[in-house]
């Protein structure tokens, strides 16, 4: 499912082509995704799109008289096409600009297209998210305070959003391979020492992987259609059974949290 990478790759993506653009039309095709799309959405036309921003895996659109709020769930992706280019039995939403139209597939459905007139941060979705993992906010010694109050093994606890948000699975699989750390390891036994390791290894993680164009596995394409490619460069997310890239291992698969987890048994102590 797309995760911080490909939200972000999204939004610089989008943001050049809309901000300063005047809304001319809205089109709800299946207002059944994962929340109802509420009616005010459907009223959007004539208001002007200032800025569009991110907060975890959420894409935030700022109109001005409130925020729309979009999550591309498991499957979803948003485009940007000519107009008259025809929907796909998948397209349920487009914001359209005239020259161009802005348009959610979400072959699953578990996506949201969701407004709000207050403030963001008394948002539900949004009101007790953790902290953004590129920005300052996150230092060794603040993961480390998160971490103590936390038993669970550390790589669920990097994908807990109300610690840290939009690392998800892969990246939490590869930031603790690039940091040594193996993913079994009760958070709250985490050093210092592996949190100054641990930090930097997932703002490069994340960085590098948006440099990519994020993961394309299943999905995901950027608003230019193109797939990203960082799902070739994964040291340990999806190779079980392969040569550890550094050390020669074999690659093993776990299961924590209903989720696959890999690891190098040596690189990872």
């Amino acid at each position: 499912m797309p995760e911080l990478p490909e939200v972000e790759v999204t939004r610089r993506g989008l943001a050049p082509h809309l901000a300063g653009r005047i809304i001319t039309g809205v089109k709800v095709r299946e207002p059944r995704l994962r929340w109802p799309v509420p009616h005010a959405v459907r009223r959007l036309a004539g208001q002007a799109i200032r800025t569009i921003k991110r907060r975890g895996k959420y894409l935030l659109v700022d109109c001005g008289s409130g925020h729309l709020i979009l999550h591309l769930g498991m499957s979803g992706s948003l485009r940007l096409v000519p107009p008259g280019t025809p929907a796909g039995k998948h397209d349920h939403f487009d914001l359209l600009f005239g020259d161009r139209i802005l348009r959610l597939r979400d072959p699953r459905r578990f996506g949201a297209v969701l407004w709000t007139a207050q403030p963001l941060e008394n948002h539900p979705l949004l009101a007790h998210l953790g902290l953004e993992p590129l920005s300052r906010a996150l230092d060794p010694l603040r993961l480390r305070n998160l971490a103590r109050a936390h038993r669970t093994a550390v790589k669920q606890f990097l994908m807990d959003a109300r610690c840290i948000v939009g690392v998800g699975n892969i990246y939490a699989n590869e930031s603790l391979f690039r940091a040594g750390i193996d993913p079994r390891t009760p958070a709250n036994r985490i050093s210092v020492d592996e949190c100054r390791k641990l930090v930097p290894a997932i703002k490069r993680t994340l960085r590098a992987a948006i440099r990519a164009g994020g993961s394309s596995l299943r999905d995901f394409v950027a608003v230019n259609g193109r797939s990203g490619y960082f799902q070739n460069r994964y040291w340990v997310y999806g190779r079980e059974g392969e040569a550890c890239r550094r050390c020669r291992a074999p690659v093993r698969r776990i299961v924590q949290g209903q989720r696959s987890t890999f690891y190098c048994p040596r690189c990872q102590r």
